[in-house]
């Protein structure tokens, strides 16, 4: 656990919520976290630090009633919408906590395993995860995220555990050193299984939203993919030149038998399909290459650019020395 506490003795655990759009959820997330709040009040005190990705209903009037009339809501809001994972590790940059939790506003993550969390957090675990037993939805994407997170696993650097989002609870040392790692398309579940330190996980089942929809559609699933793989593995780039090297040989070994046969066969005729499927085949092969490692050169770029990671619009319950340059 870390050394620092709170005046009173007790730690100091930080609620990290990204919101989008979540007016129907605001109110039932706060009841529930405040009577969390009241269970726990023996072991731990909490704040709630919320990050607006500039949603366009009333999410942000809520928070700022929540915020006039309970110091432990804090908020920040984005000039624009800067992503998920962004809006996740703005969030964590903000927290004050010994350890932060991490949980979405739709409250299919139970806050109420924050009891269990913070017992395996005060036993000496750096980094517990909940791991997703099951989940209310379609058997397609049920699948899809199941095959996802094999191959993510599969040709990362380091073993990223299956099944698992964003619902989980950090030290502060972990926070610590994600803050100096450098991503302009962040994939904060690979780089916290990428640091090490102690982790756990710890299977529940996921609950049904309580209201409004997924800001996950099958495209931005996607998306986050090859996000994980580009930013997490090597093997796409490795790929590339193997198939260059494989496709180099069979030239050779074609060109070579051909010539041979042509010796041979004095009257074999020119074949003007084959030749145009080759050539075909070969700009296409290139051209998919190309794509790899220019996904790679791309990133590099993003980095040196050295973009904030979001722009903080305006805040709550904030002193304007906390507010931290992202």
């Amino acid at each position: 656990m870390n050394d620092q506490f709170a005046k009173n003795g007790r730690p100091l655990i930080s609620i990290s919520i990204p919101v989008l759009n979540e007016e129907g959820n605001i109110q039932a997330l706060y009841s529930r976290l405040s009577a969390l709040a009241i269970n726990m009040q023996d072991k731990c005190d909490l704040e709630f630090v919320f990050s607006d990705n500039h949603s366009s209903d009333r999410t942000w009037h809520m928070l700022g009633k929540l915020a006039q009339n309970d110091p432990r809501v804090k908020a920040i809001r984005f000039s624009r919408n800067f992503g998920f994972q962004r809006s996740i590790l703005a969030n964590y940059l903000h927290t004050r906590g010994d350890a932060v939790m991490q949980i979405d506003a739709d409250l299919q993550d139970p806050p109420e395993m924050l009891q269990q969390f913070f017992e395996l957090w005060q036993g000496g675990h750096e980094v517990v995860y909940g791991v997703r037993r099951s989940r209310p939805e379609s058997f397609l994407i049920s699948t899809f995220r199941r095959v996802g997170y094999w191959i993510i696993d599969k040709v990362s650097e380091h073993p990223i555990p299956r099944n698992v989002g964003d619902f989980r609870l950090i030290d502060r040392k972990v926070i610590a050193v994600l803050s100096r790692i450098k991503a302009s398309s962040p994939y904060l579940r690979g780089e916290i299984a990428g640091l090490g330190f102690s982790q756990i996980g710890v299977p529940y089942d996921r609950d049904p939203r309580v209201a409004g929809q997924s800001k996950f559609n099958v495209a931005r699933l996607v998306r986050l993919g090859l996000t994980a793989v580009l930013n997490h593995s090597t093997v796409p780039l490795r790929a590339a030149s193997f198939l260059g090297g494989i496709m180099l040989a069979l030239s050779i070994v074609g060109a070579m038998y051909y010539a041979g046969y042509r010796l041979m066969h004095p009257d074999f005729p020119v074949g003007i399909a084959s030749l145009h499927i080759l050539v075909l085949f070969g700009i296409g092969l290139n051209a998919f290459l190309l794509g790899v490692i220019g996904e790679y050169i791309l990133r590099i770029y993003l980095v040196l650019r050295s973009e904030p990671v979001a722009i903080i619009e305006r805040s709550l319950n904030f002193q304007p020395s906390e507010l931290k340059p992202l």
